[in-house]
């Protein structure tokens, strides 16, 4: 019988979706202005998403896949995991 190991990155900590919002956006070089305009959404409500202060909805998550051509899927988890810690990092 063969022992098979899979390989897992499970961190002890979670960092608030905004942030890697925030590395995204960098990365890609756009601005938050930008992602607004592209997403159909206010800037003030990017900011809040980057502050922390407003969760990643599901419409919203499909909004950045669009953008950024990331699964809709992984800005889901990201705010999942980043709730059921109780929403802090």
């Amino acid at each position: 019988m063969v022992d098979v190991t899979r390989n897992e990155y499970r961190p002890d900590y979670v960092t608030p979706p905004g942030e890697t919002l925030l590395e995204t956006l960098a990365a890609a070089d756009i601005t938050q202005a930008e992602l607004a305009e592209r997403t159909g959404n206010s800037l003030q409500a990017i900011e809040e998403i980057v502050n922390g202060m407003r969760p990643i909805t599901a419409e919203m998550a499909w909004q950045l896949a669009r953008v950024f051509g990331v699964p809709a899927h992984f800005w889901q988890n990201r705010e999942r995991r980043y709730q059921e810690s109780g929403g802090r990092a």
